[in-house]
């Protein structure tokens, strides 16, 4: 996924308020995230554990003889990689494995950077619990609809090819995911930010998805000698989106409350994407 930062050049990101966002981090939490450099792990401490789990898997191919910049399909399927067919026959964790497993230095590292600058900017909305739940949700709803687009094709033209050959892997439908339920957040205008910071903001992040959608879709009708899975990254934005709608109006309403939302919505989400998976395996051939 081509390279996108969330933020203007020369500019920094506002600081966290005491009382916000929606108290995600306590009043004290707050203070202290002020006092960190983005560059400080404790300042999105959800941010930097994914993209440590996301380093340590790629290093951990690199160094068990996987090529570092074009690894082999089979590579890739032997750690963790989307394959529709093992999916379907029983290895349902690769949906889940292949959101930290990349096709490359340079997959990882445009990946890394657009997770780095939009988890900067919203872990303080959602919490480390939030970042790493949206993350993990979305980036299995955009595998799901990636599986469940190869499932049609092969249905509607009886080739099984879809199903064994389509090998997906790559953070990218999670970042899309934390870009959809930004722009569903930063759309609160009861958050005690100025409103004209806050449409700044969602204008950038609108910005990068539709930049980076177009450039996908781009690639799916004209070869340019890369693969971009623009299904897995319209279904993680969709998740995104469909996750900050229930999450928004709690935002201001405390703690307590914010929290309790998000786990009912976390849970609802898993819930709903069970249903699919069961949906899609049922309508495979």
């Amino acid at each position: 996924m081509p390279s996108a930062q969330s933020h203007t050049e020369g500019e920094s990101l506002p600081p966290a308020h005491p009382e916000a966002p929606a108290e995600a981090y306590s009043p004290e939490q707050a203070r202290r995230h002020r006092e960190y450099s983005v560059w400080d792990p404790r300042a999105a401490p959800g941010t930097y554990l994914l993209l440590t789990i996301n380093i340590a898997v790629y290093l951990w191919m690199v160094t068990h003889h996987v090529d570092w910049n074009k690894p082999t399909e089979y590579d890739l399927i032997r750690y963790g990689a989307n394959q529709p067919w093992s999916v379907l026959h029983g290895e349902w964790w690769r949906l889940l494995t292949a959101t930290f497993v990349h096709v490359g230095f340079v997959h990882i590292a445009c990946n890394m950077w657009c997770l780095w600058n939009l988890g900067i900017l919203g872990e303080p909305l959602i919490g480390p619990f939030g970042m790493i739940a949206v993350y993990l949700l979305t980036g299995i709803a955009g595998n799901l609809l990636s599986m469940a687009s190869d499932v049609i094709a092969t249905a509607f033209t009886h080739n099984p090819s879809f199903l064994v050959l389509e090998v997906g892997a790559g953070a990218s439908g999670a970042v899309f995911g934390i870009a959809g339920i930004l722009i569903v957040l930063l759309s609160n205008r009861q958050l005690p930010f100025p409103w004209e910071e806050l449409r700044r903001l969602r204008s950038m992040v609108i910005k990068f998805a539709a930049i980076n959608l177009v450039i996908g879709l781009s690639t799916a009708i004209h070869n340019f000698g890369i693969r971009i899975d623009n299904f897995a990254h319209i279904g993680g934005f969709l998740g995104g989106l469909a996750l900050g709608v229930p999450l928004s109006p709690r935002m201001t309403a405390g703690r307590a409350r914010y929290l309790g939302r998000q786990k009912v919505t976390f849970a609802a989400a898993c819930l709903v994407l069970a249903l699919f998976g069961y949906f899609v395996a049922r309508f495979a051939p």
